[in-house]
């Protein structure tokens, strides 16, 4: 199964990185921070779907926590996992599938 994120979710890690780091003043801590979710994302493909099924937000969707503190959306179409969005702490999930 091949792992891809898709341009939000890339943005997303992004923001997360700059985000810590600013915060903490540590970017090599914000560097294993996200290399640790990236990691997780990638190994999402040996077990697709153990996440949270959120037909109600999208179908098909899957949701599944890390470290407590970041919700990874993602879909599993065929032979491909999608990473829709990576949300850190408080983000609203619900309120970026709403119409």
């Amino acid at each position: 199964m091949k792992v891809i994120f898709t341009p939000l979710a890339e943005r997303q890690i992004g923001d997360l990185h700059r985000y810590i780091t600013e915060a903490s003043g540590f970017e090599t801590g914000a560097d294993r921070y996200i290399v640790r979710i990236v990691e997780y994302c990638l190994g999402l493909e040996l077990f697709p779907e153990r996440g949270r099924l959120r037909d109600d937000l999208l179908p098909g969707l899957r949701t599944i926590g890390f470290e407590r503190r970041v919700t990874i959306a993602y879909l599993v179409m065929n032979d491909t996992l999608l990473i829709e969005g990576i949300y850190y702490g408080g983000q609203d999930i619900d309120g970026a599938y709403s119409d």
